[in-house]
């Protein structure tokens, strides 16, 4: 009998994840990962983190070590991508022109920055940040020039902006939000992310708009002239649903799947960036672009895959290091989907916690310079266990009995 051959379109960090959850999950037929840039699979938060700053080894950001492909019988066809998918001859055509059968395909395709719709967005001194080479080009300009324009005020712009003034160089953000991250986090949570970048320095322009990106720095809407040597654009991601467009499979921000993370089509799945998954517990879809998805359904994946009974029920988390500090938000507090913020400890030295309550129950939580408390936090989101903001912002209550049943 010809062995299953299991193929995954994306060679990042979920591609990757899910080839070793095959492996370990006991799968002994051929796996074929398939992956458009040149390198073995990679992680992508040090490349507006460790990476950027130079704190990290461009060796740590490799998730397998060179030789564990080979070990472990994955197949790599790096420097190729998927240009079409045959769903009825279990198909996947490749960009070199060669063909792939599958018996299961998992989608790992991720997102891609936007580029925004003005003249210049693809100007030389122009970068984006997706990839290890937009990183290390991104490493030289903050190595050379004085003053940057950073267009767009989420984490990567953020992060990207925080390394560029441990750098030393001066920074203007451009945001067309009153706040930054102020549709992740609202208002009240927003101003602390202002008041750390304006306290290390950075103009933060909040409220405009961006009208061109010219040779000596950016024009806003209003004609006002912004001075920059060099520009960095990072104003969101958007799935990279192309290939499962082609293929028919329903598509709404992000490929849609179940809580197996199968689509509609019984032999393929999806995970990482590209999965717009229904969530069990908060009973709907959610498709998050962060480090955790990517690294924690791909075992979820390859259940599916194989056969079994599996859910994805990971509460969507993510993290941020921007100059001294560190923080983690579990949860999902949709803008306008809560009823208030309570805070626990000392907001203006940014060591606290942060918790969005819709009524008594909490729907998130965000710790900033205080650690070991996520889960306890996990464990009041799950249960829904109700409690006071009294409660809550009162630090002499430990968490782990608030959230005792």
């Amino acid at each position: 009998m010809t062995p299953q051959r299991f193929v995954i379109v994306g060679a990042g960090l979920a591609g990757a994840k899910a080839a070793e959850a095959l492996r370990e999950q006991g799968f002994d037929g051929r796996i074929t990962l398939i992956g458009a840039e040149p390198h073995r699979p990679y992680e992508r938060p040090p490349l507006s983190k460790g990476y950027l700053m130079g704190t990290t080894d461009r060796s740590a950001v490799f998730v397998h070590p060179e030789g564990w492909y080979a070990d472990h019988d994955v197949e790599l066809r790096l420097g190729t991508a998927a240009s079409g998918l045959d769903r009825g001859a279990h198909r996947v055509e490749l960009t070199d022109g060669g063909a792939i059968e599958y018996d299961k395909l998992l989608l790992a395709t991720g997102a891609r920055p936007r580029t925004p719709p003005i003249p210049g967005a693809d100007a030389p001194h122009v970068r984006y940040l997706r990839r290890i080479e937009d990183c290390e080009s991104l490493k030289d300009v903050l190595g050379s020039v004085s003053r940057l324009a950073v267009i767009g005020a989420g984490w990567i712009g953020l992060e990207v902006t925080a390394a560029a003034r441990q750098a030393g160089v001066a920074v203007t953000v451009l945001e067309a939000a009153p706040l930054p991250l102020l549709r992740v986090l609202g208002p009240e949570v927003a101003r602390v992310f202002a008041g750390l970048h304006r306290d290390h320095g950075v103009d933060l322009r909040l409220g405009v708009t961006v009208s061109e990106i010219t040779p000596s720095g950016v024009r806003l809407g209003d004609g006002d002239e912004i001075a920059a040597d060099a520009v960095v654009v990072g104003v969101g991601a958007e799935p990279e649903v192309g290939l499962a467009v082609r293929a028919g499979l329903t598509v709404d921000n992000g490929v849609v799947v179940d809580a197996a993370l199968r689509t509609d089509d019984p032999d393929i799945v999806a995970a990482g960036d590209v999965a717009n998954a229904h969530h069990p517990l908060l009973g709907t879809h959610v498709r998050v672009e962060h480090w955790a998805n990517a690294l924690k359904q791909p075992k979820v994946a390859a259940a599916t895959m194989l056969g079994r009974e599996a859910a994805y029920e990971e509460l969507p988390y993510f993290y941020t290091d921007q100059y001294d500090l560190g923080m983690e938000y579990v949860g999902h507090a949709e803008p306008g989907g809560y009823d208030q913020v309570v805070f626990r400890g000392d907001v203006a030295a940014r060591e606290f916690i942060a918790f969005w309550l819709s009524g008594d129950r909490v729907l998130a939580g965000m710790n900033v310079n205080v650690w070991d408390v996520v889960e306890p936090i996990k464990t009041l989101i799950r249960t829904g266990t109700p409690v006071t903001p009294q409660a809550l912002a009162d630090p002499g209550r430990p968490l782990e009995k608030l959230a005792a049943p």
